[in-house]
């Protein structure tokens, strides 16, 4: 018998537990190490989403574990109105990596909670109330993030914050609008804007966007499209948020993924990477839009704002990337993970498309390549099958496209381990369609 199969478990789980979404998989994970969980029989299972896209250096990490292990026996939470030297430490260190002129840093511990203290930061500075976002955003669970979220979670709650847009996400492998056969996306973000602007009441204060929308099937914004947003931003007074929580710190081959782009936002937060796993987000801002703020009582006084523990993580985090030459490695680490995706598109014909930077891939499945209809049925069977073969993989199955697969192991993977992943993965599928018939 498994002891994955502990019926008190599960009774206590099915008693006591609030579902969140999704389902539970059928197992007990007993503990994590490098790139590899594990399950209460022992069974080692390839983690290629880094946990929630947040285990940067992988689980278990000796020098986190020692952070962690020091600040809770000698600093670990303080009366907010105080600091400590690790939160400061870590806005220097902050400062010294971000793009220039992101030099205030506000740190709290969700991604959601950056973003919501970007959004106010943005309506109180420009005065303003209206905030756009991607019709496939992911920024969180709470109200004014949530409000910015359109990829799911919006059906059942009642109004979302008054004064939210969506635009289409760029999605250059179902182009909506095409000139010559060629996505046109500049013409695509023009029509989306002259829209906005007619249903604005003349009150736009930001737009929020990942560099690249992981939950909304990895959808990368395409080079000169960010400069372009960015330019639409300046014309109305808007601030530009970035959300770098899955691409900040290294993980898709640059410290931040704008900077491909040389765009620097007004306002950029991070959480995930940051905190490699630990519950830790910042909101890097200038200097010039933090004193304004300031004076006009900007206010988000919450429970664990300048925390010293999760702060003394951040930093070490920012050190290890550094000093191993984690961005470089994400770099290469992911042109190795991508040539063996796109192998396995040459060889399977469900792949429709990989796309994404570094360490953030997505590979698309579809039914027919020509149509490109969407696979619901297989994307799911595949991922059944690689958790039985021992690969944890994650996929998005929204309106509009086929299953995306989600691929962002650690920044510490190793050569072998991308390529026992692909191999499970080439192992998964052609069972999956051997079943099919």
């Amino acid at each position: 018998m498994s002891r994955n199969d502990d019926p008190q478990f599960w009774q206590n789980a099915r008693r006591h537990l609030v579902r969140y979404g999704g389902r539970f998989e059928p197992m007990i994970i007993e503990r994590a190490h490098g790139s590899f969980v594990y399950d209460a029989d022992g069974r080692a299972i390839l983690d290629f989403t880094s946990g929630q896209m947040s285990a940067l250096l992988g689980h278990g990490h000796p020098e986190i574990a020692e952070v962690v292990a020091e600040h809770a026996q000698r600093l670990d939470h303080l009366f907010s109105g105080m600091l400590s030297r690790p939160v400061v430490e870590l806005a220097t260190k902050l400062a010294g990596v971000a793009p220039a002129g992101l030099e205030r840093a506000l740190l709290l511990t969700t991604g959601a909670e950056s973003n919501e203290a970007a959004l106010r930061l943005a309506k109180l500075y420009t005065g303003r109330h209206e905030v756009v976002g991607f019709a496939q955003s992911w920024h969180g669970m709470t109200g004014g993030a949530a409000s910015a979220t359109y990829s799911a979670g919006r059906r059942g709650y009642g109004p979302a914050a008054v004064g939210s847009f969506a635009i289409p996400a760029p999605y250059p492998y179902r182009p909506r609008f095409e000139r010559g056969g060629v996505y046109d996306w500049q013409a695509e973000l023009d029509y989306a804007f002259d829209l906005v602007d007619r249903q604005s009441c003349g009150s736009l204060a930001a737009f929020i966007a990942e560099p690249i929308l992981s939950s909304g099937g990895i959808l990368e914004l395409p080079p000169g499209y960010l400069a372009a947003l960015k330019a639409k931003c300046v014309e109305r007074g808007m601030l530009l948020i970035l959300d770098e929580a899955q691409t900040g710190v290294g993980r898709t081959g640059l410290m931040f993924a704008c900077q491909r782009d040389g765009v620097t936002p007004d306002i950029m937060t991070l959480s995930k990477t940051l905190g490699a796993g630990l519950p830790l987000a910042a909101v890097l801002t200038t200097a010039e839009i933090e004193e304004t703020c300031h004076e006009r009582g900007f206010l988000f006084y919450t429970t664990h704002v300048s925390d010293p523990l999760p702060a003394a993580v951040g930093a070490k985090v920012l050190d290890i990337v550094a000093r191993d030459h984690l961005v470089e490695r994400a770099s290469t680490a992911g042109a190795r993970l991508q040539a063996g995706l796109q192998a396995l598109q040459r060889d399977f014909e469900c792949i429709g498309d990989v796309r994404g930077r570094g360490l953030l891939l997505g590979l698309e499945l579809v039914k027919d390549r020509a149509t490109r209809e969407a696979a619901p049925e297989l994307g799911a069977a595949i991922t059944r099958e690689c958790m039985t073969l021992g690969l944890s993989m994650n996929i998005v199955q929204l309106p509009g496209m086929g299953g995306v697969f989600r691929i962002a192991p650690p920044l510490t993977v190793s050569d072998t381990e991308i390529d026992l992943g692909l191999d499970l993965l080439r192992q998964a599928i052609t069972r999956v369609l051997a079943k099919a018939g």
